[in-house]
This record gives C-alpha cells, structure tokens and sequence, in this order.
C-alpha cells in the first residue's frame, strides 16, 4: 500500500523534527496533522487502522490511540468506534460569488460527486411557492442530493426550480447550472441565508456522522436577468467540514 507507507514515512519524518520534552502523544499526534497536511493527492482519505500505525510507527496502540483521539477533539479526523478513522478535509466557499457546488468544488482542487435521492416534479410547498414566487398550482421540480468532495459525504442539497424552466429533472445530470444555462436560464444574481442547525437521524445517516453533529444550513434564492427566480435551495452541510471564506472592504 504506497499511499500508506508513504504516510507513515511523513509522521516518521515529523516526529523526529519535534521537541521530546513533550509527551509521545502529542508529538504523534502533531506529527500526524503535519503528515496530513503536508501530504499531497497521493495521501489516503482514511488512516489506517490503530494496530497498523502502531506496527508501522514501532509506538504502542495505546498511545497511537490517543494521538488519534486528540485529533478527533480538533477536528481534524472523524472517529466511530468498530469503523474507519475518516480525515475531516475541509471545503472552504467564498461567499461573494455565485457560483454552483460542482465549480466550487473543482476551482478548491476537490472532485465533486453526488449521490441522488429523488428527482420529482412536484407542486411547490408554501416555503417553496412563496420563495420562487409561484401560486400553489405551479409545477416544481424537485431535485434532492447528497453532495460529495472527493468521494466524502459533504451536503445534503434540496434544490426547486420552476417546471416552466426546467422542464424535467432528469435533464440534470450533473451541475444544475450548467443545465440552466444550456436552457437559456443561467441565474444571475442570487440571496443566501446562513444558520447553524444540528443533524438529525435522517442527516447523520446520509452524513456518514453522529446524530447531533454540527450542520452549516444555507438557504440560497437565484434570479434570471429579468427578475424571475430560478431557484430555491437549502442546502445541509457537514460543520466539521466546511467553511466560508469572504473579503471584507471599507
């Protein structure tokens, strides 16, 4: 396993860099972000096993897992007990442009994905009537999604759309903006709501998380050229695993 070994040369590396006056497991565990961090697209998405790096490293399982646990408290590794140690990368948005998850995703050197759960032509519900300015008679389509970076869990995203522009959902294959905008309804502006939630059974199932985890919820309303909206989407993203990035002036 290169990938593997390659890592454990990394931690190696940045152990013997690191002052011993601390204890072993905080120097592994600073040696691990280190080999994380300094890894490039080679690097595994999941480390390996306790009893792995325990042989790999020549350190004990004990203390192996508590360099572990300590990176889990800082966010930088999900854990579950009897499961795989997942590193928590984090996706990071710039918030001033509108720009759809594929784009995001591919200009952070990530890999989008996604993982349907229902592409449905609908009647809108009030929330969705009232945002997309349509009477409780409009058709909708409906497209619900979990969102994946680089082969992760990352959102949950519920998008609407009126059926008058997007005739069917199986037009989407991929980017619903790049399908827009092939139907000559590229949006051109748009409105964001922000607020933190926490995740719910039905959440962490799809999540790969733990109920009550933290959720970044956006709520995002976009505009054609002539005022009408083309879509309404909320948006549940992992907490652990993305972050906003905006540029402040005076």
């Amino acid at each position: 396993m290169p990938q593997t070994t390659d890592f454990c040369q990394r931690t190696l590396a940045a152990l013997a860099r690191l002052d011993v006056g601390n204890p072993l497991y905080r120097r592994l565990a600073r040696a691990l972000n280190e080999a994380l961090n300094g890894g490039d697209a080679a690097q595994p998405p999941e480390l390996p096993s306790e009893r792995n790096l325990s042989a790999r490293l020549g350190i004990s399982r004990v203390t192996v897992r508590k360099a572990l646990d300590e990176l889990a408290r800082a966010g930088t590794l999900r854990r579950r007990q009897g499961a795989r140690t997942v590193i928590a990368r984090r996706v990071q948005k710039t918030l001033s442009t509108l720009t759809g998850f594929s784009d995001e995703l591919r200009a952070r050197g990530s890999v989008p994905g996604h993982r349907w759960l229902s592409r449905q032509t609908v009647l809108p519900t009030p929330s969705e009537a009232m945002a997309l300015g349509l009477s409780g008679d409009d058709a909708v389509v409906r497209l619900v999604r979990v969102r994946l970076a680089d082969g992760q869990p990352l959102a949950i995203e519920r998008a609407t759309v009126p059926q008058a522009i997007l005739p069917s959902g199986d037009l989407v294959q991929d980017s619903l903006y790049a399908t827009l905008t092939s139907l000559g309804a590229a949006p051109v502006r748009g409105m964001q709501r922000i607020r933190a939630g926490l995740m719910t059974e039905v959440d962490a199932t799809l999540l790969d998380h733990e109920i009550g985890g933290p959720l970044l919820i956006i709520e995002r309303r976009c505009f054609l050229a002539d005022g009408r909206a083309v879509e309404f989407t909320e948006t549940r993203y992992n907490g652990e695993s993305y972050d906003f990035l905006t540029g402040l002036g005076q």
